[in-house]
């Protein structure tokens, strides 16, 4: 006889804070200032979020030259590097930032030791946005290390002037992994003031390790530009789940996926509406997956206030 059907609904899962500020920056100001208001890149990595700031009037480009001049545009969760600033003032654009606080923290951290003249050993996606933004604060200090096998191409000038720092969104064990690499190398090596991966990346990850052990398949909701969302399937795989998959929508669940499966394990990235994993578990309870358990490991209630420009008035008028 088979085993029951079930699902493991992970808790945390889906929105951050940062995400949560940053979509509704760009609401409140499509609000305040009336359509077109433009995002440079995507202001979360989520094709639904974009797709549908889209349908009320935001316009995303790829750079700041491609905005008229004068107009508003809107900073993404990711940062960015000061020279997309002086672009941006030199076209008199209207800038809102909408830049996530957690981020914002590793931009200070890289200029306190660059003034020191420290070397920045950043670890993180070569490419990714939120690496250009931070390394663009001290191009000349700062070194990308993409993971663990690319330790061994970092040269340093003074083995006692070393510090890493890290992208927000990575992995915890192979981040741990390539500080443990970088250490081996350079004794010396500092860590940050404080931790630079991120409460909700940690938190999600942390979850999904405890569900994915219990777990024969894991659907992570979330975009495959989504850091953080494809570091889910990643930690569910290694963590002891039979198989594991990225959707944006349920419509992309692949039937046969669920074959000879009785455990799914449901999760989201933190850029991911909550309206989309209702879908993937009205999907499963369509096909027998009725009953769902909730594997929560954390509760989160941080929250951080808009950027100034679209904060409520003190008069109380907005």
């Amino acid at each position: 006889m088979s085993e029951a059907k079930r699902v493991l609904l992970a808790e945390p899962r889906g929105y951050c804070a940062g995400v949560d500020r940053a979509v509704e920056t760009v609401e409140r100001a499509l609000d305040k200032h009336g359509a077109p208001v433009y995002v440079r890149k995507e202001i979360v990595h989520n094709r639904h979020v974009v797709d549908t700031l889209t349908e009320r009037g935001a316009v995303f480009v790829g750079e700041t030259d491609e905005v008229p001049e004068g107009a508003i545009v809107v900073f993404s969760a990711h940062g960015v590097s000061p020279e997309v600033h002086r672009t941006a003032a030199a076209r008199s654009l209207q800038t809102i930032d909408a830049t996530c606080p957690l981020v914002t923290k590793v931009h200070q951290e890289a200029k306190r030791f660059a003034r020191d003249d420290y070397d920045i050993l950043l670890i993180g996606h070569e490419g990714h946005e939120e690496v250009e933004g931070t390394s663009g604060e001290a191009p000349e200090h700062i070194q990308i290390v993409d993971g663990p096998d690319s330790v061994d191409k970092v040269s340093v000038r003074d083995e006692s002037k070393v510090i890493w720092l890290s992208q927000t969104t990575l992995s915890v064990d192979e981040t741990m992994e390539t500080v443990k690499r970088l250490r081996e190398r350079f004794p010396d090596l500092q860590d940050p003031p404080s931790d630079d991966i991120c409460y909700a990346t940690q938190n999600r990850q942390v979850a999904v390790k405890a569900m994915a052990p219990d777990c024969d398949l894991v659907i992570v909701v979330g975009s495959q530009n989504s850091s953080n969302s494809v570091r889910l399937v990643e930690v569910a795989l290694q963590a002891g789940a039979r198989a594991g998959h990225l959707v944006d929508y349920a419509r992309e669940i692949d039937e046969s996926w669920l074959d000879g499966v009785s455990t799914v394990g449901v999760t989201s990235g933190a850029s991911v509406p909550e309206v989309l994993v209702r879908g993937v578990l009205d999907y499963l309870d369509e096909r027998g997956y009725s009953t769902v358990e909730t594997v929560n490991t954390a509760n989160e209630t941080l929250t951080f206030a808009l950027p100034r420009e679209l904060r409520p008035s003190r008069t109380g008028g907005r």
